[in-house]
């Protein structure tokens, strides 16, 4: 572009290329001249807004932010920074990481606090249990200690001196329990001890189904609560009724008087006896889940019948067609049927006219008869005496939530009579913890079983009380009866198998045995009287040993070791419900129960009427072992298991 000329001095080229370079246009400039100047820092802005900061964006455009890691960055600012401007409230990035954590974990310590202050969280996490405030438990105390004899209560006499001489008659104290002092009154109708006059207004609100749920401890004696009313009631309408047919009787004798007269000349047909008007109609019915407990309810009522006259029949699986049938309908008339659902509904299908004259209907242990396998036949029963029934009665140790929610829903009106004990594993039962896992066990269960039974059978003989003193030796001294739960039925033949084999007098009891087999063996642990057939049947089957008459002098090569006077009977839940078992006093958890209401359960089968028991569970590495100590804390607490 510029060609140097040889006859121009070298400085005056350079001035022309200068001058040429300034007379250049604009585009010829370089690359960082052609670049968009920023203002000057110190220049104020245009914008009168400036107060209000950039508009915040309405659609999904992020927000500007303005950086403040300037000299110049907090100023100029409406809202004050998420932290403080002070230096020394100022954390690195690295420190709010851990921060993070730190805060992580303060969170996870309070809610181990949590844990802490409530005792009961476990158990209230399974949520089996329906909740009753120690508000109302306190209420029920102080109105249950203003009655102390079964004299306050209005009962006919002739009941009063059957509940001394034959409910009672093995026990020194007479005094009624809690839910007997709530029960009876309530189900006579009586306030402060004495019985309303009812006025004719009443008598149309009498006529309607009165509904309770009696809910007490196990041992509490709920039984003879509701089993004195109903035949009190009945006793009483009896009376009312042969009051009415004797007037009936006179006014059909003088008709009959003056009609033979008239036809004095005619011939008279032969007589005609004529059944019993309640023959096949009952007028009370109680219901219970297995066969067992329709022999202990019906044994206690026949002791009753004894000075009250009434006529009480048992039905059950233990029975035959033609002994059901002859209670039934005997000539003589029926009072009380004790039966099972499933035996009762198969019976009123096919002859509903059994239900016509039921005026009261009992569901002793509704948290069985009113779950899942029971409820439809057991709410077939209620549907089908309805019409005709006065008191509906439900009876239970516990109050699931299931139950509950059937409550509610189906009998909105109900009469709840709740004792302050309610869901409470009594304090004199004490409850012991066997780790498996440990020397010498090493996680086998079974051994851990048998150790514990052989512990208890060498144990010293414990100190019976005055009261304990006549049942014990009615049954045959001081002979150890040992009750082992297990939540599966095929491994209670197994266990009772192993037992025997370690030298323990173990028996298995399961649904699959046999019903008249399961009474002979619930007596020895129960104190029942089996009937004479049935004692007849167990010697034919297991004869007294004879000696031989020439005993061998050989010595056996080994020397099998046994545990003696201690019986161990292995069952499931099948035999945790109501069962009187006042000779047993001691129970072993083989497995640790599922919920709850399985702990308040199988610990019930000690500690019954005022008697001391022990408990051992037997917890291994997938056991729960925060549920054992709760129950266990709560016991020792007093508390409820809610």
């Amino acid at each position: 572009m510029f060609r140097r000329s040889p006859s121009i001095c070298p400085f005056c080229e350079a001035s022309a290329i200068s001058k040429a370079l300034r007379s250049q246009p604009q585009q010829c400039r370089g690359a960082a001249t052609l670049q968009k100047r920023r203002p000057s820092r110190m220049t104020l802005s245009p914008n009168a807004n400036v107060a209000k900061g950039p508009p915040r964006s309405t659609t999904s455009e992020k927000t500007v932010r303005h950086t403040r890691n300037s000299p110049f960055g907090g100023m100029n600012m409406t809202e004050p920074p998420r932290r403080s401007a002070d230096p020394r409230n100022r954390i690195s990035t690295a420190e709010q990481k851990r921060g993070s954590r730190f805060t992580k974990a303060s969170s996870s310590s309070s809610e181990k606090d949590k844990e802490r202050k409530d005792p009961m969280r476990a158990l209230k996490m399974q949520r089996a249990l329906a909740n009753v405030s120690y508000e109302k438990r306190g209420r029920v105390k102080q109105e249950l200690a203003e009655m102390d004899s079964f004299e306050q209560f209005d009962l006919l006499p002739t009941i009063k001196e059957s509940v001394v001489s034959q409910a009672l008659g093995g026990l020194i104290d007479l005094s009624p329990t809690p839910i007997q002092r709530l029960a009876i009154p309530a189900l006579l109708g009586t306030e402060d001890g004495r019985r309303r006059k009812r006025k004719q207004a009443d008598v149309s609100a009498s006529k309607e189904m009165q509904q309770f749920l009696l809910a007490a401890e196990t041992g509490s004696g709920k039984t003879l609560a509701y089993v004195l009313p109903i035949i009190d009631a009945f006793k009483r309408a009896e009376k009312a009724e042969q009051e009415a047919e004797r007037i009936l009787a006179a006014q059909q004798q003088h008709n009959d008087a003056l009609k033979k007269h008239s036809q004095m000349f005619e011939l008279e047909g032969p007589s005609k006896d004529d059944p019993h008007p309640s023959t096949g109609r009952p007028r009370a019915i109680i219901l219970l889940p297995t066969s067992e407990l329709v022999s202990q309810v019906g044994a206690l009522i026949k002791n009753l019948s004894h000075t009250i006259k009434f006529k009480s029949a048992m039905i059950s699986a233990n029975y035959t067609s033609t002994v059901i049938r002859n209670r039934l309908f005997s000539p003589g008339g029926i009072d009380i049927i004790i039966s099972t659902p499933h035996l009762l509904n198969s019976i009123t299908t096919s002859d509903p006219n059994l239900l016509s004259r039921v005026t009261h209907l009992v569901i002793d242990e509704a948290d069985s008869l009113l779950d899942r396998s029971f409820s439809p036949l057991t709410s077939a029963i209620v549907d089908r005496a309805t019409p005709s029934l006065q008191q509906l009665i439900l009876c239970s140790a516990t109050i699931p939530r299931s139950l509950d929610t059937y409550l509610t829903k189906r009998f909105p009106a109900i009469h709840r009579l709740t004792t302050p004990n309610l869901h409470a594993i009594p304090r004199r039962v004490q409850l012991s913890v066997v780790d498996i896992d440990k020397v010498p066990c090493q996680g086998n269960r079974d051994l851990a079983c048998a150790q514990t039974i052989w512990d208890i059978g060498k144990e010293n003989p414990l100190e019976q009380d005055e009261d304990h003193d006549s049942s014990s030796s009615s049954s045959g001294g001081g002979e150890k009866k040992i009750l082992v739960f297990v939540n599966e039925r095929e491994k209670a033949g197994e266990l009772a198998t192993y037992l025997s084999s370690k030298g323990i007098d173990a028996t298995a009891l399961s649904r699959d045995s046999d019903e008249r087999r399961q009474a002979e063996i619930l007596a020895a642990f129960t104190g029942a009287v089996l009937p004479a057939t049935s004692q007849r049947q167990q010697q034919q089957r297991d004869p007294s040993p004879q000696t031989p008459p020439n005993p061998s002098p050989t010595i056996s090569p080994t020397i099998r070791r046994e545990l003696k006077a201690t019986k161990a009977l292995i069952t499931t839940d099948l035999h945790s419900r109501g069962i009187d078992t006042l000779l047993v006093k001691h129970v072993i958890l083989y497995d640790v129960p599922h919920t709850s209401i399985d702990f308040i359960h199988r610990l019930g089968r000690v500690g019954r009427m005022g008697r001391r028991g022990r408990g051992v569970v037997l917890v291994g590495g997938k056991d729960r072992r925060d549920v054992v100590a709760e129950v266990r804390g709560g016991m020792f607490r007093g508390q409820a298991l809610i």
